[in-house]
């Protein structure tokens, strides 16, 4: 199946591919679809574990930013952290060291097949290279049960000198609401609410001190303001692993909130993903400088088009989305030129 060329006036979607530099979330490679509007371009690239209902969201964010554009930003750059994914602590160490001078660091524990004292020295080895001043964070996905997420905190909070939170160390709103009633560490909700039929009921709930946004998930960046205000916590914008385009929105979320802090530090975004990718989009990728992203248009120039199978399964998945998103909402689908 042919690729649409991204610089044609009125071209169709683009479908990318990009091995990642290690392993992340279980992937190896990254893939999705970038949608040109009058407005610039948009990202739908909803994880394969995300049904075409759950994806409509996704496909919502994406053509906000092709359609709309964004809104009017408070500041031209944003803080980041570098993520780290479950490499060895040499490997970890020398990221951050790499990371465009980021001064926070989220760090993935809760690896398959990984000890607790592997997590201990990626957690230690990012400390060390961030300094006394830094602020490092973990991120579990969601894997721990509560009685291994209280003793994993407190030995990953030891070997941190101190977390600045935990992100989604448990599944589940109610586990949220009992550990954070028992550690002294912070906790963020993710997963708990993009994935959520009612991602209201964290804060209700009192389950986290920090709700991290994503804005592909969440319907886009407009999506995200309103439901930032009706939330009422503090908030952490991150990336769904996209490429350059899908960041942008990211950045432009970040870039709209007024600045945030949490108990006196910085709520750097973690919107630092585009060196998880072997080839970007464009040949002037979103990259920390100064540990700060730009806030600034993504033009698509540099695209390593995916394998016709690979863009073949996802123009057939934007159909279905996109007649599911009209059948919804009165949208206009978006056309592929798919036979």
């Amino acid at each position: 199946m042919p690729v649409a060329d991204p610089t044609a006036p009125h071209g169709g979607p683009v479908v990318y591919a990009s091995a990642l530099t290690t392993r992340f979330r279980s992937l190896t490679t990254r893939d999705g679809v970038l949608i040109r509007g009058e407005a610039g371009w948009g990202e739908f690239s909803p994880f394969a574990d995300y049904d075409d209902a759950a994806s409509v969201s996704w496909l919502r964010a994406a053509r906000e930013a092709a359609d709309v554009g964004f809104p009017a930003p408070l500041r031209d750059r944003v803080p980041v952290n570098v993520t780290i994914p479950a490499v060895g602590p040499d490997r970890a160490a020398e990221m951050v060291r790499a990371s465009g001078g980021c001064t926070t660091a989220k760090v993935k524990v809760a690896e398959p097949g990984q000890s607790v004292d592997e997590e201990i020295a990626r957690v230690a080895a990012v400390r060390e290279a961030l300094g006394p001043d830094g602020h490092v964070r973990i991120d579990a996905n969601g894997a721990w049960d509560l009685e291994t997420a209280r003793d994993r905190l407190a030995v990953l909070d030891r070997a941190a000198g101190g977390l600045q939170y935990a992100e989604q160390p448990v599944p589940t709103v109610e586990d949220l609401a009992a550990l954070r009633r028992s550690v002294d560490v912070p906790i963020a909700a993710d997963e708990s609410v993009r994935r959520a039929e009612d991602p209201l009921r964290v804060a209700r709930m009192e389950a986290a001190d920090l709700l991290v946004l994503k804005v592909q998930p969440l319907g886009g960046v407009r999506a995200c303001l309103e439901f930032a205000e009706r939330a009422g916590l503090p908030v952490v914008v991150s990336s769904a692993l996209e490429s350059s385009v899908g960041i942008a929105a990211g950045v432009a979320l970040a870039a709209a909130l007024p600045e945030g802090t949490f108990r006196g530090a910085p709520l750097a975004a973690g919107l630092a993903t585009s060196h998880l990718l072997r080839t970007d989009v464009t040949s002037a990728p979103l990259l920390p400088v100064d540990g700060h992203l730009e806030v600034r248009p993504i033009t698509p120039d540099a695209v390593t088009p995916a394998p016709d199978d690979v863009a073949a399964t996802w123009i057939a998945r934007l159909d279905r989305v996109s007649a599911l998103a009209g059948s919804i909402a009165g949208d206009r689908p978006i056309a592929t030129g798919a036979q």
